[in-house]
């Protein structure tokens, strides 16, 4: 089975980024993550990146990752009536490339571990 990414979108209500931030940083991985990141895309706009092992992973934490979203979904705005206040996709993985670490100015010192 292919390794699975699951992307949300979210936007922060204005003045609750720091309450945002602090919730998601305690945020207890589900089994089956390989990595999370949580990206800022702009002044009030994050993304949450998330590479599974497999799909079925995914589909078990699915409910532990909704009752974690009731917990901060008074502090998102509405994306649109259809989407709620996340806008979600996920996906198998079908390219998977490491970068090589590198300083500017400087040479590449090994791949990226984690």
């Amino acid at each position: 089975m292919p390794k699975f990414i699951s992307v949300v979108k979210f936007v922060v209500k204005e003045g609750e980024v720091e309450n945002f931030t602090a919730s998601m940083k305690k945020f207890v991985n589900p089994d089956g993550v390989i990595f999370r990141k949580v990206i800022k895309t702009g002044d009030r706009s994050y993304c949450s990146v998330v590479e599974w092992i497999d799909e079925d992973s995914l589909a078990k934490a699915r409910q532990q990752m909704i009752a974690y979203l009731d917990t901060v979904r008074d502090l998102l705005e509405e994306i649109s009536p259809e989407l709620g206040v996340t806008d979600p996709a996920s996906g198998p993985v079908i390219i998977d490339e490491q970068g090589l670490v590198t300083s500017p100015g400087g040479t590449i010192s090994g791949k990226i571990k984690t």
